[in-house]
């Protein structure tokens, strides 16, 4: 497991691309690659954060993202990811808590996503951040094949 020191949040640039493509194919079975995330950056609804630390040499790694589409007022949290060596460390805590804060400055009232149903660690995450479950989405996934649970932040 990787060690946490010198946890920094702060808004995706385009010299992260890279290390976000790989986190990407380290996360999921469908991972967006390095040029979508480059359109993203472009997009002016799109809100993305990425989660560097200091690593034993005092150099600095990205180790995760999150990030959100701003649309009328709603906050659609389509990506959330952590390197498998810096999970259970408050990484994605960190993420989420920060895009929500971030979210409300720029002016969302509410905020949603989806998680799969058997992703314990990530519900807890998004409980913490306060979010509800409000639903199920038959099929949302693919490979595996898995509901997705629809969550959310009202006002």
């Amino acid at each position: 497991m990787g060690k946490i020191t010198g946890l920094k949040i702060r808004k995706m640039e385009f010299s992260d691309i890279a290390p976000l493509a790989y986190i990407e194919q380290q996360c999921f079975s469908r991972p967006w690659s390095a040029r979508e995330f480059g359109h993203l950056i472009e997009k002016s609804d799109a809100y993305y954060l990425i989660a560097e630390v200091t690593d034993e040499n005092g150099a600095r790694k990205v180790v995760g993202t999150a990030g959100m589409r701003i649309v009328c007022g709603e906050g659609d949290i389509d990506n959330v990811a952590v390197l498998p060596e810096f999970r259970g460390q408050g990484v994605a805590s960190a993420l989420v808590e920060r895009l929500v804060a971030d979210g409300r400055e720029k002016g969302v009232e509410e905020f949603t996503l989806e998680v799969r149903v058997t992703n314990a660690p990530a519900i807890r995450v998004y409980e913490k951040a306060g979010f509800v479950s409000e639903g199920i989405r038959p099929g949302f996934y693919e490979d595996p094949g898995e509901d997705a649970n629809i969550m959310w932040i009202r006002k």
